[in-house]
């Protein structure tokens, strides 16, 4: 259920509206917006009235949402979410670009690419220290000593960091190092991973299973946000299909089919989806013209010789030559990179 207050709704208000929520046993949650406050009351709706709040001179109207995602609906919030990080934003008028190696393979390789990416224009970093392999027999990431070569590059750059959490064992660890914790499609549905990262004052990244709906996908949102953590960013890294010309197949449909159910910014990656480094451009300009709020793009100096998912990373130079021609797509569609 939604309670959208007056634009004169006074702090008692709230408080008067909240303490009732509370006293039914459900939970509200308050999102205050430029013109108006709207309150969320979640739980077992057959508990709560609407009567109740329907007379109250400070509401506007009561609605009940229908579909099952409720804090992360469009319905509970008109305006789209814009998060901030160190001053870098995802889901305005700016394109997010997130870019780095797959995973962090040393000191010198960290830094060196964090450098190159952040000249070409990037806002972010990204760079796995825990890596989830197919094969246990594959490399699986560095750990804490390459959480530490990711803050460093941070440092030298000034650029925030984003990194996958595998465990809840682990939370604290990462939460210490990144900026932005990422959830792999992997662990998609790892409902007691994404409990633990709804208690964290901190951004999320959740990309999308490779074989879930976009229902399940918000679903696995709404625990997040349930837990108090709305600083959720979804990110569609392409599907699992019959296809095996790719190595995922990307759908790009799902951009503005999210953004039309859902108020959270929506990145894609067009690097797991494609699995093949000269696909990646043409699929990046497909997401911005879709409507994405960003891109993650896997950059190595040497692909080649890369440890994981060698053939879908871009060099430097030509992620900084992609950028120059995504930047045009980016401008003809209202946004910038």
């Amino acid at each position: 259920m939604i309670i959208v207050l007056r634009a004169g709704a006074t702090e008692e208000d709230v408080r008067q509206i909240e303490d009732t929520i509370k006293g039914r046993g459900l939970t509200a949650h308050i999102s205050r917006g430029v013109e108006r406050t709207i309150i969320g009351a979640i739980g077992d709706e057959r508990n709560l009235d609407p009567d109740a709040f329907e007379g109250l001179p400070a509401v506007e109207k009561v609605l009940r949402i229908l579909v099952p995602f409720k804090l992360v609906s469009r319905e509970f919030s008109k305006e789209n979410t814009v998060i901030t990080v160190n001053g870098k934003t995802v889901g305005g008028k700016a394109l997010a670009l997130f870019a780095g190696p797959c995973s962090v393979e040393g000191r010198d390789m960290m830094v060196g690419l964090g450098e190159r990416v952040a000249s070409a224009g990037a806002t972010f970093l990204r760079g796995g220290a825990f890596k989830p392999r197919t094969s246990p027999y594959a490399f699986q990431g560095l750990g804490e000593e390459g959480l530490k070569y990711l803050a460093e590059a941070r440092d030298r750059t000034g650029l925030p960091v984003a990194t996958e959490l595998m465990d809840p064992r682990d939370i604290d660890l990462v939460s210490r190092y990144a900026d932005i914790i990422q959830i792999g499609a992997r662990n998609m549905q790892n409902f007691r991973l994404l409990t633990e990262v709804g208690k964290l004052d901190k951004p999320v990244i959740l990309k999308r299973g490779m074989s879930a709906t976009i229902q399940e996908w918000l679903m696995s949102a709404e625990y997040i946000a349930s837990e108090g953590n709305q600083k959720i960013i979804l990110c569609e890294r392409g599907i699992r299909t019959y296809e095996t010309a790719t190595r995922n197949t990307f759908d790009v449909s799902s951009i503005p089919v999210v953004k039309s159910l859902s108020h959270l910014p929506v990145i894609a990656d067009p690097s797991h989806a494609a699995g093949k480094m000269a696909l990646v451009e043409p699929l990046a300009a497909a997401a911005i013209a879709a409507g994405a709020d960003g891109l993650m793009i896997e950059v190595h100096h040497q692909p080649e010789k890369a440890l994981s998912d060698g053939p879908q990373s871009l060099r430097p130079e030509a992620f900084t030559q992609m950028i120059v021609r995504l930047r045009k797509v980016a401008e003809a569609v209202g946004r910038s990179l």
